[in-house]
């Protein structure tokens, strides 16, 4: 299993774009004014992959199902590439993404994580937070009395 620490800044960046909510994504490019021309290496596609799963976390794999996904990658004039890989059917912020993969590996890459990342990772920690406190409230605490039949 993968833990956050076990990332490349890369993969940390691409999971915080892929998971973003697609609005706010879409507000904070254009926000950003960033405007880069570049070239298709492969132009956003919807396909499906299969997702795997293990039972408990820890048991053997077994195929889950498919899930819809949307990819592309692009290529910057000075031959950086970006990719985007995200869930469902959504052209715009795969592109998005992979735009702002390919910016992140330049110079400008401390002002897209200021102005865009920074947000999009704070939101997500929000997101968390929330489904575990919803998890939290669910919880049942099991006790047993001790009878004194013992």
């Amino acid at each position: 299993m993968t833990t956050a620490s076990d990332q490349t800044p890369r993969q940390a960046w691409l999971s915080v774009l892929a998971t973003a909510d697609a609005a706010q994504l879409q507000g904070l490019w254009h926000e950003s004014g960033f405007t880069p021309e570049f070239d298709w290496l492969r132009a956003p596609e919807v396909g499906a992959v299969m997702t795997r799963a293990r039972m408990g976390g820890t048991g053997a794999p077994f195929n889950l199902g498919e899930m819809t996904v949307t990819r592309c990658a692009l290529t910057l004039p000075d031959g950086t590439v970006g990719h985007g890989y995200v869930q469902g059917r959504d052209k715009v912020k795969a592109e998005t993404v992979a735009l702002i993969d390919a910016l992140m590996q330049g110079s400008r890459a401390h002002i897209l994580d200021e102005v865009i990342l920074a947000p999009l990772r704070k939101a997500r920690h929000a997101r968390k937070r929330v489904r575990a406190e919803k998890a939290a409230a669910t919880k049942v605490d099991f006790f047993t009395l001790v009878r004194g039949e013992d």
